[in-house]
């Protein structure tokens, strides 16, 4: 029998209205339920005609690698087979929801799937490779994408917020604003929903503070770290000209004349691919900017994560010679 066969077969004698079947992925159970054996399942693994997901769900060979080849293919793969086994009216959840809508998550994403489970559908220990959350799950706060069920950008902003460090749910909510995908307004009406849940607090001081000009994680965890250091809140994006010529910066302090860039890059307008121009060019902007009067400071993420003291010492000293007045 061919694996096509097998899973025509199978989704007929398998199809109910609760089924949930999710690109040709099946379990290992309901192929046995077919009469397809374990040592015909293992043959066709063998040949590679099936495809080992996890927690016992296999994918024909051609749907996974076609899943695979989209965008967020590794998340809705770990994602499908942890809902094949789960309870009904299990969704993707947290990181494995931000993966799937390509929000940004600080640090790598675990290797285990996550899925929101609601209430009273079932223990909350999941199989071997997924992480379980228990929690209501409104019609509003799910949608779909490429057929999977999942939690909506704005429930999964909130959820990452909820339960990750304050810097991690910063660099999610500012990555969904930055493109678009929701807005302040999304985000407190699903914190209105889960104001008493555990993490709520947190999860609102992230919103409150989320900003979509942050254009990436390094400069989303920067704010935090400026924050952390008591410094006031510097603008994002600045535009800084005499002009005739102008550059846009990552931070300014406007008050103490000082400009930030948290990751070298050069934002002007012959920006080149060849380092060495590169090199010359942020000199030449920072010069630039030097004579307008600003004090120029550069971090790196290594200053950002593993040297918060040098990065007080250098804003400190750059306010008092920007400025002539040390900052509050």
């Amino acid at each position: 029998m061919s694996v096509r066969r097998t899973i025509l077969i199978l989704m007929e004698a398998t199809r109910t209205p609760d089924k949930w079947q999710f690109g040709g992925l099946v379990t290992a159970a309901d192929l046995r339920k077919t009469g397809v054996t374990r040592k015909r399942q293992a043959m066709l693994l063998a040949r590679g005609e099936l495809v080992a997901v996890s927690g016992g769900v296999l994918a024909p060979a051609a749907a996974y690698r076609e899943l695979l080849a989209k965008p967020t293919g590794e998340a809705l793969l770990g994602a499908a087979a942890a809902l094949m086994t789960s309870a009904p009216g299990a969704v993707a959840s947290h990181t494995t929801a931000a993966g799937i809508h390509r929000l940004d998550v600080l640090g790598r994403p675990p290797q285990r799937a996550t899925i929101t489970r609601p209430p009273g559908s079932g223990s909350r220990s999941g199989k071997a490779g997924v992480l379980v959350h228990s929690a209501e799950l409104p019609s509003g706060h799910v949608t779909q994408r490429n057929g999977l069920p999942v939690t909506t950008i704005a429930r999964t902003v909130i959820d990452m917020a909820r339960s990750s460090p304050f810097r991690a749910g910063v660099v999610t909510a500012d990555s969904a604003l930055r493109r678009n995908r929701t807005s302040k307004d999304e985000l407190r009406a699903v914190l209105s929903y889960c104001r008493q849940w555990p993490g709520a607090k947190t999860a609102a001081t992230v919103v409150e503070f989320a900003d979509g000009l942050a254009e990436s994680a390094l400069e989303s965890i920067a704010r935090v770290l400026f924050r952390d250091l008591g410094f006031p809140p510097p603008e994002l994006q600045a535009w800084i000209g005499d002009g005739n010529e102008e550059f846009r910066v990552d931070f300014r302090w406007r008050k103490y004349r000082t400009v930030a860039e948290v990751d070298g890059a050069v934002k002007y307008t012959e920006l080149t691919a060849d380092p060495a121009q590169r090199a010359i060019g942020q000199l030449r902007r920072d010069q630039f900017l030097r004579e307008l009067g600003y004090e120029v400071v550069h971090f790196t993420w290594q200053d950002i994560t593993r040297d918060p003291e040098r990065v007080a010492a250098a804003v400190r000293l750059a306010f008092r010679r920007g400025s002539r007045v040390a900052p509050d």
